[in-house]
């Protein structure tokens, strides 16, 4: 069992715990983790945002490195870097794929 950040409204985030090979938000995953989006929450220019920068159902996502304080994340997304912060990743739903080797 994992904990992760989780959007429940649209300025509001609560703690969650999820089982393994569910859905799990970006947020959750550790440097050197990847996977595939499933969903991209949220409305607007928010959403709208996060699809031009390639987050769209179906896109391979590799988590790079966290920033010392674990905000914000950096992210390979269809070969460029990217960083969101960590509330940000928290509203991409990600099935895990594999690990690199450390």
């Amino acid at each position: 069992m994992r904990k992760a950040l989780r959007a429940v409204g649209a300025d509001a985030w609560e703690l969650t715990s999820f089982q393994e090979g569910a859905m799990i938000p970006l947020s959750a995953f550790k440097q050197g983790e990847r996977g595939v989006i499933i969903e991209v929450q949220g409305r607007g220019a928010f959403r709208k945002r996060l699809q031009e920068m390639g987050f769209i159902k179906g896109t391979e996502v590799f988590v790079e490195k966290y920033a010392p304080l674990r905000d914000p994340v950096e992210l390979i997304v269809k070969g460029y870097h990217v960083s969101l912060r960590v509330e940000e990743a928290a509203r991409v739903l990600m099935e895990r794929q594999g690990q690199e080797a450390a």
